[in-house]
């Protein structure tokens, strides 16, 4: 975590820099290159620690520097303005995706119960106590997945439309970091 906040800090100072000589198109193609190729590294093992409030007010001053507005004004529309993913949603998106990938190493409810519940295609929740498991991969996996609309766990294809739902998420999730 210590060696993404200086490149981060790099790529806002540059952002700054080039603001000026270049079109807000430009701008968010350049912000993609560096900015996001750093946050994106490994987000769904870092993306649930403390040190992400961080890396996510950096986003939001890239955000702010892109669009030229000031340091208190609000990014939320300024996310759905650009198209792009907070932070929040980048590691939802990123976790989600490892779970649809990787189906087949999650139990579900129907193979635990032998009864039918209204949480049938759900995964199986383990017990845990202890705060790493619970903020782990695999355990934030299964409660995201276990959250989404029943149509997106039945589809076999569903990382397509986790996109389209994330749309969806974005509210709540943005409430969580801010």
């Amino acid at each position: 975590m210590e060696k993404i906040l200086p490149k981060l800090r790099s790529a806002c100072f540059a952002m700054r820099l080039i603001k000026p000589l270049i079109s807000q198109h430009m701008l968010k193609a350049i912000c993609y290159s560096p900015f996001h190729s750093i946050i994106l590294y490994r987000l769904m093992f870092w993306g649930n620690s403390t040190h992400s409030v961080r890396i996510f007010r950096m986003q939001k001053r890239i955000i702010r520097i892109m669009t030229g507005n000031r340091s208190r004004d609000s990014c939320r529309k300024m996310f759905s303005h650009l198209n792009i993913l907070p932070l929040p949603s980048l590691y939802i998106f990123s976790v989600l995706r490892f779970v649809m990938k990787n189906r087949d190493h999650f139990t579900t409810n129907n193979e635990i119960h032998q009864h039918g519940t209204w949480q049938i295609y759900n995964f199986h929740l383990p017990l845990a106590n202890l705060k790493k498991y619970q903020s782990s991969v695999y355990y934030m996996g299964i409660k995201l997945y276990n959250n989404l609309p029943p149509y997106i766990k039945m589809e076999s294809s569903g990382i397509k439309k986790i996109w389209i739902s994330l749309e969806e998420v974005f509210n709540w999730t943005y409430l969580l970091f801010t």
